[in-house]
């Protein structure tokens, strides 16, 4: 998979075609059109490039030249900085800074789950982590509800990173009730733009047909 665009490519991302990291990273490079070198890395089966790379073995990993980044917050924020138009964060540090925290907490609340999941497979504790992710979203309804996106009129950073998880909703079994139709809009938003679309692997576009 190659995110196109007018720029020459300087840049590779080691990518996992269905974990929520990854896209998280791939829509930031759509968003922006960067030009970049995909390679998707099976589970199990790690390139050696990568081994070689990154200490911790772990994806999204991105090469840009000389430079090694290998956590997903990382590098999206090295992205916008290093590709600036579209913007995808504030410039005004206050507003910045509840972005940044509107990050940690979707990390903290909405990944962490997301990874528990993932890693329990079949084993009875996914139900307890799905319930929590469920709620966790579910208790976001008003922020969704009081703007076009999260916290803002433009898309963003944490958009980037709120849309992989919601588009994995039928893969973790959770169905929205009808008060959460602001949330419902949201994804339709979101999920409709071309960038999010070009982010999309085979396996992704898989979770929703």
């Amino acid at each position: 998979m190659t995110v196109i665009a007018n720029r020459r490519s300087v840049m590779t991302l080691f990518s996992k075609p269905a974990d929520p990291w990854s896209h998280r990273t791939r829509l930031v490079l759509a968003e922006k059109s960067i030009n970049i070198d995909i390679i998707d890395v099976d589970e199990g089966n790690l390139p050696e490039d990568l081994l070689d790379l990154n200490p911790y073995n772990t994806v999204p990993t991105l090469v840009d030249r000389d430079l090694v980044l290998y956590d997903s917050r990382v590098i999206i924020e090295y992205l916008d900085e290093r590709f600036p138009h579209p913007p995808l964060m504030p410039v005004d540090p206050v507003t910045r800074a509840q972005f940044r925290l509107a990050l940690f907490r979707i990390e903290k609340d909405w990944y962490s789950l997301a990874e528990q999941i993932y890693e329990a497979g079949d084993r009875k504790p996914v139900s307890r982590a799905i319930k929590a992710l469920e709620e966790s979203i579910l208790s976001s309804v008003e922020i969704f509800s009081a703007k076009p996106f999260f916290l803002s009129d433009e898309f963003s950073l944490v958009d980037c990173t709120i849309a992989p998880i919601l588009w994995r909703l039928p893969l973790f079994n959770i169905q929205l009730p009808p008060h959460a139709r602001p949330i419902q809009r949201y994804m339709d938003e979101v999920f409709s733009r071309p960038s999010f679309q070009a982010s999309l692997t085979e396996l992704e576009q898989e979770m929703r047909q």
